[in-house]
């Protein structure tokens, strides 16, 4: 039994946005059985160009039927279907959503009707649902709207069956259930205890070792993936040795990242041998030239002797830090391998170089700055707590850097006191950093907004 869906909304974002139409045509893969169809009151402002795309307006749902008031419905017409849309994960993710909000924990099998498409009807112009439905000649009228698109999408997946194989829907169902028949070494009791949430599992052989440690913002959706997910031999391999998982929710996504790397590096697990977070290439190094001058540049690991001042993962990441140093420290073009010249760099030719490549500044000023560029680089001096979201809406997980050095994660009770440092520090469960966890730290700092820094 499919339950064929569309939805519209109030913007592309399950989290934020919300339902504003729902269709649902129930199918028992011959013909459609039920039906259902209605405007959602959104609980809020309809974005003026989703009005304009979808024809919705805020009058048209001010006296629909909220979303909780329809529940029971979808539930009942859905149960033992597999949810079919036009890109299944966007309106999937919608429902789940607002179910979620409900207390509900709603789950079903998906399947996509474009990676169908794809597959099953090669080589067409557009597998949007509005130009592939154009080309194949499937009548859809009333675009944009929940109904028009969901009987569309009917039209479309009839076509897939008739045309498709058993193997095809197979291979591209979404398992968001526990099926034996993708897994008969896991028991239905662990699928089901798997949590929606960010932290680290764990893949455990029949003798319980440890044999693979991944991270996720969900859990339970990254760990169903390994199951389907098995196209290449090393996935084939890992899917057939997996006996029992387990898992550790984190709140944070910086926690499970940290976590995860600290896992790898301590029980070493077999399918996680790349452990790329290990593998650092290239550093930069900084050592003086002929004339006294400290060079800073980047260089492959494999050539130098020494420590580098830092690891990159890549030369291209090297060179844009270079070229941060370079103009936050005024450092010179040529002496950070940033300008190849035999004579003076370009900057100084346009007066932003004070000349240290041609002798012309002093060298103790000039090092003075790489000095500074140096412990920027490191870290030193920086003394900061990250707080974070924890694994509850009263709990905040806590990371401490320590003269630019990680020193541990911890948790805290949200109804304590977290102004000052020492407070802080009380809730940290000690942690060797390495040269990778501040790496993570910054790149995840750039990246992602936590809910605050605290200096100290």
């Amino acid at each position: 039994m499919y339950a064929i869906v569309d939805l519209e909304t109030t913007g592309g974002l399950s989290e934020v946005d919300r339902i504003t139409e729902v269709a649902i045509f129930i199918h028992d893969g011959s013909k459609i059985i039920d039906e259902f169809t209605s405007l959602i009151n959104p609980e809020r402002e309809i974005p003026p160009f989703v009005s304009r795309l979808t024809n919705i307006s805020d009058e048209m749902v001010a006296t629909a039927p909220h979303f909780y008031e329809v529940a029971k419905r979808i539930i009942e017409m859905t149960e033992n279907c597999t949810i079919v849309a036009h890109n299944a994960s966007f309106d999937y993710n919608f429902l789940k959503h607002e179910f979620k909000m409900l207390g509900f924990d709603y789950r079903k099998n998906s399947l996509c009707t474009v990676q169908l498409s794809r597959v099953i009807l090669p080589g067409m112009r557009s597998y949007s649902l509005g130009k592939l439905c154009k080309e194949i000649g499937i009548d859809l009228s009333s675009r944009h709207r929940a109904f028009g698109d969901a009987r569309a999408t009917v039209t479309l997946f009839e076509m897939l069956l008739e045309k498709g194989t058993r193997g095809v829907f197979e291979e591209y169902l979404s398992l968001d259930l526990y099926s034996a028949k993708h897994h008969p070494n896991v028991s239905p009791e662990t699928i089901e205890n798997l949590k929606e949430e960010t932290g680290i599992y764990y893949f455990h052989d029949q003798e319980g070792n440890i044999i693979y440690i991944g991270k996720s913002k969900n859990i339970r959706t990254r760990v169903m993936s390994h199951f389907t997910g098995n196209t290449t031999r090393k996935a084939k391999k890992l899917k057939n040795a997996i006996a029992d998982i387990s898992f550790e929710c984190t709140g944070s996504e910086l926690v499970a990242l940290l976590k995860e790397e600290s896992e790898i590096k301590k029980h070493q697990p077999f399918f996680n041998s790349a452990l790329k977070r290990g593998e650092f290439r290239f550093g930069i190094y900084a050592y003086p030239n002929k004339n006294g001058y400290l060079n800073l540049m980047v260089r492959d690991k494999r050539a130098m002797k020494d420590e580098p001042v830092i690891y990159v993962y890549s030369k291209n990441r090297g060179i844009k830090m270079m070229e941060q140093m370079l103009e936050k420290f005024k450092l010179c073009q040529k002496l950070c391998g940033l300008y190849e010249s035999r004579d003076s760099c370009f900057n100084y030719m346009v007066s932003l170089c004070n000349g240290a490549c041609v002798g012309k500044e002093d060298v103790a000023i000039y090092n003075n700055r790489v000095e500074q560029a140096i412990a920027y680089l490191k870290g030193k001096g920086q003394n900061y707590f990250i707080l974070d979201k924890g694994r509850h809406s009263n709990e905040r997980t806590v990371v401490q850097i320590e003269n630019g050095r990680y020193k541990g994660f911890g948790y805290l009770d949200m109804e304590e006191a977290y102004v000052n440092a020492s407070a802080l520090k009380q809730v940290i469960i000690p942690s060797n950093g390495n040269k990778d966890t501040l790496q993570i730290i910054t790149t995840y700092l750039r990246k992602k907004k936590v809910e605050k820094i605290i200096r100290y």
